[in-house]
């Protein structure tokens, strides 16, 4: 189910945003089953389709609108937008790249660390690998991972795993 609504564009810190209107956000509570964690939506802002998640940050919840999802955004703060929500039932599985998948199987310290990780920080790591463009700098930054996982260097602006 999709639901429509018009939001002024309001800014945290960098970050543009929207409040949904409070029965929208209950309805989309009942969509998702949940009120917890975090919910996956999708939807369209001027007409334009966008994914996102819809987050709940010091006691309110706000749709965060990114320059993908709007042009521009952080100068048109106030401006009023036209928005369409709903819940983003597909899957968002991320899956690791293949080369990291090989590389965790052949150091078991490094894939035990791994594993032991909250799965915010897998996804961040599989992320950050799935996104590089070529097969040398995918094959450095795996050796990197191996190596922050093992504590032996940093790696995504973290020290240690």
């Amino acid at each position: 189910m999709t639901y429509r609504f018009k939001a002024p564009l309001n800014i945290i810190g960098i970050n543009p945003f929207v409040f949904v209107p409070e029965p929208l956000l209950q309805q989309l509570f009942r969509d998702a089953g949940k009120e917890k964690g975090y919910i996956p939506v999708t939807g369209q802002i001027n007409a334009k389709d966008y994914k996102q998640t819809l987050l709940k940050y010091q006691g309110e919840w706000r749709l965060y609108i990114n320059t993908t999802m709007l042009p521009r955004s952080p100068e048109r703060i106030g401006e009023c937008i036209e928005i369409t929500i709903g819940v983003d039932s597909s899957d968002r599985t991320l899956q690791p790249h293949s080369d990291l998948v090989e590389a965790l199987a052949e150091n078991e310290d490094a894939k035990q660390v791994f594993e032991s990780l909250s799965p915010s920080k897998q996804k961040e790591i599989i992320r950050y690998i799935s996104s590089l463009k070529t097969d040398a700098s995918r094959i450095r930054n795996i050796e990197k991972a191996i190596g922050f996982l093992l504590g032996k260097n940093r790696f995504v602006g973290r020290d240690k795993p």
